[in-house]
């Protein structure tokens, strides 16, 4: 009489753990297929179709040799013959790139080293300052890629040297400032987060103690893996549930943004190409979010970084004022003293006010775009009656 009874208690155990594998099954199952959404988003311009780059001027090429891509791999001026099959496979998947000046080398030398230790970066540098030299005693110097050009900004570097077709193999683009401390931050481990929250857009959280914290919304929630909004109804912004638009959500700063492949072929197409400054695209990359901005770009507080606000470009150097006061348009003006943060900033508020007025005029003559996030566009129409579309 006892073993059928212990069959009998046997088999609600048998339903529970069937029952707790079968989740574990379907949890798993549900997983797999939200990376493979994620992954199938990201693959938009991985690879061109012959059909599409076989037209117009390619005609006098053979279509198999038509290779319309690039990369920021360095390649080798020789191999060994067992590697020379291997030419096309990519060692690095992301890219960082940063503007630099040489008194800011430290915090470089710094930052680079935390990219390259996890594996999988390739580094470009933008050098401001024109000085390559000086960075050369960096045992990781020859693996980075060094562009120079006097005086120019991140967003005029980036215009030029990160067009879509170059980067299309890296998944993510770090387009970072020269002055973010990294002591708190893990590059692999934040690639692994943007791709389990399905950001297209995102930055590391600032950690409170920042030197200059312009937005709210980037400041680290100490308790959240990543947050896509903040509530505020002090002060001149007020962000509440009904909030839809930056920089309440769906907003990242200028400082540390991060692009998926598809983000970024949207953003390199916004930025424009006299602009330099970039003032007010930040408000604008929600709408290459690659959908739901409030829900595809957020900030992540497992990982962050220290904002130094240091001024460089254009800070007090006496090498950068030497050499704008020799150039020859400061010469021809007469120019005897000038006050090059003042200037700069004057330069990028008129930058701002066109490019408000080259989104307003866009938005009305585009009669075939259609607009994604409709209530704040609704706001903005009311707003453009009273002053310039924000």
């Amino acid at each position: 009489m006892g073993r059928p009874s212990l069959k009998i208690k046997r088999l609600p155990l048998m339903a529970v753990a069937c029952t707790v594998m079968l989740f574990v099954v379907y949890r798993t199952s549900k997983y797999q297929h939200a990376q493979e959404e994620i992954d199938k988003r990201r693959s938009i311009r991985r690879d061109v179709e012959p059909d599409v780059a076989h037209s117009g001027t390619l005609k006098g090429l053979p279509r198999g040799i038509i290779h319309a891509t690039s990369d920021l791999e360095l390649r080798p001026l020789w191999s060994k013959s067992s590697l020379r099959s291997k030419v096309n496979v990519y060692s690095n998947r992301n890219l960082l790139a940063v503007p630099v000046g040489i008194r800011q080398k430290r915090n470089i030398d710094t930052m680079v080293k935390k990219f390259l230790a996890g594996g999988g970066f390739s580094i470009i540098l933008f050098h401001y300052d024109a000085n390559v030299d000086g960075w050369k005693d960096l045992d990781w110097s020859s693996r980075a890629i060094h562009i120079a050009a006097k005086n120019q900004t991140k967003w005029w570097f980036a215009k030029r040297f990160l067009s879509p077709d170059i980067v299309s193999i890296y998944d993510y683009i770090f387009l970072w400032d020269e002055d973010l401390g990294v002591e708190y931050f893990s590059p692999s481990r934040y690639v692994k987060i943007v791709k389990e929250e399905g950001l297209e857009i995102s930055q590391p959280a600032l950690h409170p103690n920042s030197t200059e914290i312009h937005h709210k919304l980037t400041v680290r929630a100490r308790t959240k893996k990543v947050h896509r909004r903040v509530y505020e109804l002090r002060g001149k912004t007020k962000c509440s549930d009904e909030s839809d638009g930056p920089p309440c959500t769906g907003f990242v700063e200028g400082m540390a943004p991060v692009f998926s492949r598809s983000a970024w072929y949207c953003t390199w197409h916004l930025i424009q190409n006299d602009l330099v400054h970039g003032w007010g695209m930040d408000m604008k990359l929600g709408y290459c979010a690659q959908g739901d901005r409030s829900q595809n770009v957020g900030v992540v507080d497992r990982e962050y970084v220290v904002h130094k606000a240091i001024p460089t470009l254009g800070g007090k150097s006496q090498d950068i004022i030497k050499s704008i006061l020799h150039s020859p348009s400061s010469q021809k003006h007469g120019s005897t003293g000038i006050d090059l943060r003042t200037e700069i900033r004057r330069q990028s508020s008129w930058e701002l006010s066109i490019f408000k007025e080259r989104w307003k005029k866009a938005i009305t003559h585009d009669k075939s775009w259609i607009k994604p996030f409709k209530s704040g566009e609704r706001r903005t129409r009311q707003k453009c009656n009273r002053r310039l579309c924000s």
